[in-house]
């Protein structure tokens, strides 16, 4: 057990709905507030057309597509992507996603490898932790 708390089962349609602006939407999974020490995770879904802002953060992530095609922007470079496509992005790399399509949503499954991972918009260079993007 982690810190004293039990495993548990979490289920992406019984977990608050954080929204991101512009339609976007996070599902917040694994984190500290159920005991998680070494890394979070969440699903984001992105409308038709919709992505998130360039940042970066303070450790690694790894996203996988679960549903739909995305846009990938990693240090400047784009890459399409379909679902099951996974990415690994070290720390400190701007990058950010786009949903590729007009007519449907994509899904992320996003895992950060901290507890306590931080998101750095490269547009005002604020930094803000994720667990506080989550608990808005």
């Amino acid at each position: 057990m982690s810190q004293g708390f039990p495993p548990v089962i979490l289920r992406p349609s019984q977990q608050p709905v954080v929204q991101r602006g512009g339609g976007v939407t996070t599902i917040p999974l694994v984190s500290r507030a159920c005991g998680s020490t070494g890394l979070i995770n969440g699903i984001t879904i992105f409308p038709p057309g919709g992505s998130i802002a360039l940042h970066w953060h303070n450790c690694e992530e790894s996203v996988m597509v679960l549903a739909g095609r995305a846009t990938v922007e990693i240090d400047g470079a784009l890459h399409g992507m379909q679902a099951g496509d996974t990415t690994w992005v070290p720390a400190g790399v701007p990058h950010r996603f786009l949903n590729a399509s007009e007519t449907e949503e994509m899904r992320i499954l996003w895992t950060y490898a901290r507890a306590d991972a931080t998101r750095t918009s490269a547009a005002t260079g604020e930094t803000q932790s994720i667990d506080a993007e989550q608990a808005q």
